[in-house]
């Protein structure tokens, strides 16, 4: 039995009819190469197989009586096959919008909270002799990083173990209730312990912060923390999500940003700014004010954790106000450099440290009112992701991979979540929105694309975006 740390609980209980706190991972498989049919059978076997190297798939959430402490996870519960690995239809012709299509459908329904909290879906019918494998994973049991190390242990090695044991016979008996209670006091105690020094930690951080802000001074070409602009994305979001994936060539990207002299990172905040920003024109007609994103950043990159959420959360001007792309990428570079600082003068574990104390009894109702509240979001606008993925092409039951997708889920008053991974030779834009924010998540997408064209061109850098053949060919957002 393990303790849900509380940035785990605080997943749990922000999780609601319309707010649904699951990621998803998708592999596209490119099954040319293999000898026979790739079927949906073997793909199931082979993942039953490796369920011994994935213990947090059959962890179980286990309330404890009259919520006095956050859940825990039952390790070694029973998994049933049939309803964790599915298999879904890609419509014709089988190619990335259809693709998208059939991965929102997935989002737009919560996981089952009696069972260990995932699934994934083998999608059919591609076109390209190409397959999907879906994971939708509960956020509260695996961030980024957890499950980029999941998904490493799922994929082919050499030196693969032989098959474990049926996932079916791996069970533990569940706890008793005063087992439950008897631990939920000795935490307690723990925590009460510890409280004091938590106190003296966090005084001391915001007066660093506040130290700091007082040295730079505010910047006017900067949004103030805690007042986000209203903006077409900040609303009650409805419980159906939109899906879009896009793919950049990496090498140029990677071109652009030593060109312009900033980060991988800064370069992606600067992208989403100019995309956002012709979002805000087009849905709102006005883009005149900085905007706010969360950009969560892990603060445990341990290639041995599987399990959990090691977070701190940024917030970060983007300056979707700038008509200039070159003073949009120098104003995106200094507002992550001041989050990174304010993050690192704060402590960057304090947020997780807090997020034990949130009480389990008010919690859930606090978020349900949060979630239908029909205000703005005094935290941020947008979420946005950057995480380096695989520099080298796995393998699933022998196929190869050919891309890889992540996305997040969206928040209360939240609607859009932009998310980047690199894989290989490609950087992976995904966006996930709720049905109210996007009819079609692709204009999102093909913002983005835009975004970075636009970049390169007032860069003087004069050739064109490249496809990448390693990926699923672009699809456009349908226009009217």
């Amino acid at each position: 039995m393990n303790r849900l740390s509380g940035w785990d609980a605080m997943l749990m209980y922000s999780e609601t009819p319309n707010v649904h706190n699951h990621t998803l991972k998708v592999a596209v498989v490119n099954t040319a190469d293999i000898r026979g049919d790739y079927c949906f059978v073997t793909f199931r076997e082979t993942l039953s197989d490796r369920m011994h190297l994935l213990d947090p798939m059959r962890y179980r959430l286990i309330v404890v009586p009259w919520q006095l402490h956050h859940p825990m996870w039952l390790d070694s519960s029973a998994i049933d096959v049939d309803y964790h690995i599915r298999r879904v239809q890609v419509p014709a012709p089988g190619g990335r919008r259809e693709l998208d299509a059939v991965i929102g459908d997935i989002a737009s329904t919560p996981l089952d909270r009696t069972r260990p909290l995932w699934q994934v879906f083998f999608a059919e019918g591609m076109a390209d002799d190409r397959v999907a494998v879906i994971g939708k994973v509960h956020h509260a049991l695996a961030d980024g990083v957890a499950s980029a190390n999941l998904l490493a242990r799922a994929m082919d090695h050499p030196e693969d173990h032989a098959p474990g044991e049926p996932a079916a016979a791996l069970t533990t008996a569940p706890p008793t209730k005063t087992e439950l209670l008897r631990a939920a006091a000795a935490d307690h105690v723990r925590q009460i312990r510890r409280l004091p020094q938590m106190v003296i930690d966090s005084a001391a951080g915001i007066a660093r912060v506040r130290t700091g802000a007082q040295v730079r001074g505010h910047d006017p070409q900067m949004a103030r923390h805690f007042k986000p602009p209203p903006t077409f994305m900040n609303h009650v979001v409805s419980p159906g999500r939109k899906f879009a994936s896009s793919t950049l060539s990496l090498a140029q990207f990677k071109e652009t940003s030593k060109s312009l002299g900033v980060t991988i990172n800064d370069l992606v905040l600067a992208m989403s700014a100019g995309a956002l920003r012709n979002l805000l024109l087009r849905f709102d007609g006005r883009a005149d004010a900085p905007i706010l994103a969360s950009v969560p950043a892990s603060i445990d990159l341990s290639p041995d954790r599987i399990v959990g959420n090691a977070l701190t959360i940024m917030v970060v001007s983007l300056p979707v106000h700038i008509a200039d792309p070159l003073e949009r990428v120098r104003l995106s570079s200094i507002a992550a450099t001041v989050a990174k600082e304010n993050d690192r003068l704060l402590g960057r574990q304090l947020i997780s440290r807090w997020m034990a104390y949130i009480p389990p009894v008010l919690a859930p109702a606090a978020f349900r009112w949060l979630s239908g509240r029909n205000a703005q979001n005094k935290l941020f606008n947008v979420s946005v992701s950057n995480v380096p993925g695989p520099r080298e092409r796995g393998r699933l039951a022998g196929a190869t991979v050919g891309e890889f997708y992540s996305v997040g889920p969206v928040s209360a008053g939240c609607g859009l979540n932009i998310t980047v991974w690199s894989y290989v030779d490609q950087l992976n834009i995904s966006v996930i929105c709720d049905d109210r924010t996007l009819t079609d998540a692709h204009v999102a997408t093909d913002s983005m694309t835009e975004a970075f064209a636009e970049i390169r061109r007032a860069a003087g850098i004069s050739a064109p975006l490249a496809d990448v053949p390693t990926a699923m060919r672009r699809a456009a957002a349908i226009t009217d």
